[in-house]
């Protein structure tokens, strides 16, 4: 997984009115999907600065943080929300066999080389559903932003990819899946804000697509 380099920084982009707008619809839609029971345990795999972290507890969640970069784990720790943080690879959990209810990576596979490695390992901490946030080749996103900036070396995803080279490599096999995607207009000005709240999730072309599986 890469490292962020600047974490402050990197965490202040949510706070400007486009880095909220997409944090914000990026996050309905996971939440969407998961539908958490609040009470129960989330691992967030590639937590980085946490953002989302705090929002799933925001849920009513237990939720623990795992990230390799030990620099965005002190930004982390240092936001508070009651988070457990620590430093592993998503490749090896340090977890036991369904130690959680739910877990959930929010772009982290997206800078991982063997990404299926990570989901087999959330789907066997796991006892009922992990959530995904990838970055979607079939996007506007992706035409515009890959290979640069903030996106440098990333992997950009499909859901037919998901379906046919990921989902099979799961044992056992998920009894439920369920897509969306979010952020079909990138750049966030007026026009598209109110477009997103047309455009039902179910269009593939977001450039956020966000997976559920449940066991």
């Amino acid at each position: 997984m890469n490292g962020i380099t600047d974490p402050a920084a990197y965490e202040a982009w949510y706070h400007t009115p486009r880095g909220r707008w997409i944090g914000d619809r990026e996050f309905a839609l996971l939440g969407d999907l998961l539908n958490p029971v609040a009470g129960a345990s989330l691992l967030d795999v590639g937590c980085g600065t946490g953002h989302f972290s705090r929002r799933f507890a925001g849920l009513g969640l237990a939720v623990s943080g795992i990230d390799p970069d030990p620099q965005a784990l002190a930004y982390a720790a240092g936001e508070g929300g009651n988070i457990t943080y620590l430093r592993g690879d998503g490749r090896a959990l340090p977890f036991a066999d369904n130690q959680f209810d739910y877990s959930s990576a929010v772009t982290s596979l997206c800078f991982v080389d063997d990404p299926v490695a990570a989901l087999r390992e959330m789907w066997r901490v796991t006892r009922h559903a992990v959530v995904l946030g990838l970055l979607n080749r079939h996007s506007l996103l992706y035409w515009e932003k890959q290979g640069r900036g903030a996106y440098r070396g990333a992997r950009w995803d499909s859901a037919k990819a998901i379906r046919e080279e990921w989902m099979p490599r799961l044992a056992p096999s998920p009894v439920a899946v369920s897509m969306g995607s979010a952020i079909f207009l990138p750049r966030g000005g007026r026009f598209a804000r109110i477009a997103e709240t047309w455009l039902p999730r179910q269009i593939p072309w977001g450039g956020l697509l966000a997976v559920c599986l449940r066991r």
